[in-house]
């Protein structure tokens, strides 16, 4: 049977630096983390972009893992040249193999803690449901958007993100720090139980399903010409109704919502989406029945022989 291997993720943007700071020590005393014996690889994603302090040198790293097109499309960038070169290393017929993938990030907006699902891929769900289940963490399902692909852990076959805000970039924060040390402990923990077969799946899981992702109001030139609207700011997994304020403008106009089935907004005022014009995305609520494939998914994928 293959041994089970997990790779981590921190610094896939490179300004994101309280998961790097957290490998850092790590790498300096091993008992910090406990990974309840399994094995682990934990790499910088994008280690140029740290050093220089920026999200990114050429391209975002977190959409430059395209599939059939890392020798065409993203050649020429830096980024490009690393997505293939973490998928050589450690993709699933790469040199040192991992099942899981989980990508540590931090975010600007108001989010707290949450995953963030790529798709509907069986196993994602289920560890997905193993942590919310433990730690009550929202979870975003980010699909249905062709503008944003090419995520890192859809290069594994197993592949969760993890994102904790409010947080400026470049910035470290102890409350940062200790909560992606407890979830990344408590993946460990619950991937651990599922390779012994010790494993409790809860009956049903919360999804919050992406619809769409709205721009900052812009003017003829397409400069932006509002902002995010005091009451909608910081309000991330808030329900928005018919005619609540969206974003305000110096002159004295708001733009308000004009749906008139409520959604959920999510990375409100995310810096880091501004060049993605992006102001905000769109969320409905859902509960979910946990399926028998999505844990047997899982379990296979752990169990591969």
């Amino acid at each position: 049977m293959m041994q089970l291997q997990v790779l981590l993720v921190a610094g896939t943007h490179g300004n994101e630096i309280n998961g790097i700071w957290l490998f850092d020590e790590w790498n300096k005393s091993s008992f910090l983390i406990n990974t309840h014996g399994v094995k682990t690889f934990k790499v910088i994603g994008n280690p140029e972009a740290k050093k220089a302090g920026k999200r990114y040198i050429d391209h975002d790293l977190n959409r430059s893992f395209q599939k059939d097109s890392f020798l065409s499309v993203n050649s020429s960038s830096f980024e490009g040249k690393r997505a293939s070169e973490l998928v050589d290393l450690y993709g699933e017929t790469g040199e040192n193999p991992c099942q899981i993938a989980l990508d540590f990030h931090t975010t600007t907006a108001s989010m707290g803690s949450c995953l963030v699902v790529y798709g509907r891929r069986d196993a994602d769900l289920a560890l997905a449901s193993l942590i919310q289940n433990k730690l009550g963490l929202p979870i975003y399902l980010h699909e249905s958007d062709q503008k944003q692909t090419g995520f890192l852990v859809e290069s594994w076959p197993c592949g969760l993100v993890v994102e904790i805000g409010p947080i400026g970039q470049g910035l470290l924060n102890s409350r940062i720090i200790s909560q992606t040390k407890l979830i990344l402990e408590t993946l460990m923990e619950q991937i651990h139980q599922v390779n012994n077969l010790n494993l409790f799946f809860p009956d049903n899981l919360i999804i919050h399903r992406h619809i769409k992702s709205i721009d900052f109001p812009r003017d003829e030139e397409g400069n932006i010409d509002g902002y995010v609207h005091s009451s909608r700011q910081s309000m991330n997994w808030q329900e928005l109704k018919k005619n609540d304020e969206l974003f305000s403008k110096l002159n004295g106009e708001i733009i308000r919502f004009e749906e008139d089935q409520p959604y959920i907004p999510v990375f409100i005022n995310e810096a880091a989406y501004v060049e993605k014009n992006i102001a905000m995305s769109f969320t409905k609520k859902e509960l979910w029945n946990l399926k028998k494939e999505w844990k047997q998914s899982l379990i296979d994928l752990i169990h591969q022989k």
